[in-house]
């Protein structure tokens, strides 16, 4: 069964991508074209029922952003689930909140990084 992007999903991820925050139009033009390191992203993409921020394939890697619906606890439980089920598939998570974007970004690239396979 098919998992990464599927077609009822498309409308969703597509909606996404046009109403994303300003923190992802940020952090993607950090990621896009390969800059980081040669390793392809893919913004909003899905995987199973879920739609992630980011997604690297080659490293099995998801960058989540998180603004203040991530904060309760209805929303910290969401996200345990979501991760809980990537890493059922041998995907890790990293999560960032919005503000580091804008505050840090090159530790946030740095941190990106260290999640990639050493080789």
């Amino acid at each position: 069964m098919k998992i990464h992007n599927r077609r009822q999903l498309k409308d969703r991820r597509q909606g996404l991508r046009t109403c994303g925050t300003t923190a992802e139009a940020s952090l993607w033009l950090l990621l896009k074209g390969s800059q980081c390191e040669g390793r392809k992203f893919r913004r909003q993409h899905s995987i199973g029922k879920f739609v992630v921020d980011f997604y690297c394939r080659s490293e099995r890697v998801v960058i989540e952003l998180d603004g203040e619906q991530h904060f309760t606890e209805e929303g910290h439980d969401y996200n345990e689930k979501r991760s809980g089920y990537f890493k059922s598939l041998g995907i890790s998570t990293i999560r960032f909140e919005n503000c580091e974007i804008f505050d840090r970004p090159e530790t946030v690239i740095q941190d990106i990084k260290a999640m990639f396979k050493k080789e």
